[in-house]
């Protein structure tokens, strides 16, 4: 397929949805839109917003690790500290009044704010927040290693988390690690600070309220999560006893839209605020609608492709270079990705430290056949590639099938939702697969992490990061991540992320493709719509509408 044919087709409007005009249809029930040419705008109070979010599976801080989710975690829970959004070099307090750190780098020291509370009304205690912290642990989810990375276990972890007082808490790590990578951790999703006294009287045959909060919410931050139809919409309210600046909606309700057309043609007509999966076309063609404003933001999110190194043609060093000169990364940056995202092929996105600029990869069929013919596979072969049907991911997916058949490579792509796609990766029994991964916290290590690292590559491993998923047994690369994250010297680390990217375009089983930049289109009506870097500083509670 072309890149001209994965434009995608402009479609009838066919999606259930909200009616507008509605407060209680709002909230409670979605049904099909009428097919008059005006439909009333949506309400006054509350903010609507069309994005794909296919992707999420539980609305549990201590298990959620999509991006979708991620952004609903931000706006919804408190945590101790937060990436501060105007300068990414600083972190301001959330529950924390002030923090300190100990001679030896171990221990940090916190004070909460006084006077807070949940969304239930319960005050939020150092307790809560020692008891949330030790419940990632011992639940064990996909982002527990976030937190485990320094040392704790289901075993200490009470010990090394613990309240002090009904304010102060103490978090004792094992070794003396960078302080600002500490605490930027603790800004992660995992390290939301969950209603303790809430989620113990909900919970079930010990599982620390685990199938309870995967659709329900204990939190205290300025939205409150109040329901969640997989595949269809998210609806948060404004928390009245949130004790920062109040949410400027009442209510904020995600609409489930894939189709770029259909979330522009719903923008046009204003049955959505705001529209966040544009395709480069309808961006542009929106641009001169002047009831629609635009916003852009570079995003610490990068598109790749992962090689499963269990499929011994992919395991051949040879084929996983190959497939590095198989994309036609021009081409997609100046159609599918013009102005959404930028090529890059590095596992740091920039705007991190030490993030690398190079980018030596570029479309070169010959150069390709003949490591093919080197690796023994002068006549191609045959692969799969499971690819989630959202835009651009599917339109990357189709144009790298077009460019590898050119080289004799056949991929059969395997299309699904994003749970579907999610869940068969995170078992590594696809071959190939392509997709987004965001930065959980604004530190290195966050892609270092699961890019360069993998402790374990057996199938009982406990780390199950990307490398883990694709195979890719690196003990030398994990040691010298395991020690970038102990220099505490800025310059010193830089170099050795630098590093370690440069041996990772030659090596890696993964063909990094671009790094996003987040457009959303929205009302002219709307303000204070500001994109963060990752997905859970996209605030919607600062938003409103004139």
């Amino acid at each position: 397929m072309t890149l001209a044919a994965a434009r995608p087709t402009r479609l009838p409007l066919s999606r259930r949805a909200i009616h507008a005009a509605s407060l209680a249809a709002l909230i409670t029930a979605a049904v099909p839109f009428a097919t008059s040419p005006a439909l009333a705008a949506t309400p006054k109070d509350t903010l609507v917003i069309a994005l794909a979010f296919d992707d999420i599976i539980t609305l549990d801080p201590a298990e959620a690790f999509e991006i979708s989710a991620g952004e609903l975690m931000g706006n919804s829970y408190d945590r101790l500290v937060r990436l501060d959004t105007a300068d990414t070099s600083k972190l301001v307090g959330d529950l924390a009044k002030g923090w300190t750190v100990s001679a030896d780098g171990k221990t940090y020291s916190f004070e909460l704010k006084p006077g807070l509370k949940f969304a239930s009304g319960n005050p939020i205690t150092a307790d809560d927040v020692a008891w949330s912290l030790q419940r990632a642990v011992l639940l064990d989810k996909n982002p527990a290693f976030i937190l485990t990375q320094f040392g704790f276990t289901k075993d200490n972890v009470k010990t090394a988390i613990q309240a002090t007082g009904a304010l102060t808490l103490t978090i004792t790590t094992d070794k003396a690690y960078a302080p600002s990578f500490v605490l930027n951790c603790l800004t992660a999703n995992v390290a939301s600070i969950v209603d303790k006294k809430l989620v113990l009287a909900n919970e079930a045959n010990g599982d620390l309220g685990a199938a309870w909060l995967k659709t329900h919410y204990a939190g205290s931050g300025p939205l409150k999560i109040r329901e969640w139809r997989a595949n269809e919409l998210v609806a948060l309210e404004r928390n009245d006893a949130y004790a920062g600046t109040k949410a400027k909606q009442a209510r904020v309700i995600y609409r489930h839209v894939k189709e770029s057309a259909t979330q522009r043609l719903m923008l046009e007509k204003g049955d959505i605020d705001i529209a966040r999966n544009l395709s480069p076309q309808d961006l542009e063609a929106l641009g001169a609608n002047k009831d629609v404003k635009q916003i852009a933001s570079p995003k610490g999110t990068v598109y790749y492709i992962g090689l499963n190194q269990k499929n011994p043609n992919l395991a051949k060093p040879e084929v996983r270079e190959a497939l590095k000169w198989l994309v036609d990364y021009q081409a997609i940056g100046g159609t599918l990705m013009k102005n959404i995202g930028v090529v890059h092929q590095n596992f740091l996105p920039q705007g991190l430290l030490g993030a690398a600029k190079d980018n030596p990869y570029k479309l070169d069929v010959d150069k390709a056949k003949a490591l093919l013919a080197k690796a023994g596979l002068g006549g191609g072969f045959k692969i799969t590639m499971d690819v989630r049907t959202v835009q651009p991911i599917q339109g990357m997916a189709e144009a790298f099938q077009a460019t590898a058949k050119r080289a004799g490579i056949d991929i059969e792509i395997i299309p699904g939702d994003g749970k579907q796609t999610l869940t068969k990766y995170r078992a590594r029994s696809h071959d190939m697969y392509i997709g987004p991964w965001g930065a959980d916290y604004w530190d290195p290590h966050t892609n270092a992490d699961t890019f360069v690292r993998n402790p374990d590559n057996s199938d009982q491993a406990k780390s199950k990061p990307l490398a883990w998923r694709n195979a890719w047994d690196i003990p030398e690369l994990t040691k010298q991540a395991d020690a970038a994250v102990l220099e505490r010297d800025g310059a010193k680390r830089a170099k050795m992320y630098q590093a370690m990217q440069a041996e990772f375009r030659k090596t890696s089983p993964f063909i990094m493709l671009f790094q996003q930049t987040e457009v959303a289109a929205y009302r002219a009506n709307v303000e204070g719509l500001k994109l963060g870097p990752t997905f859970d500083t996209n605030y919607v509670f600062n938003v409103g509408k004139k």
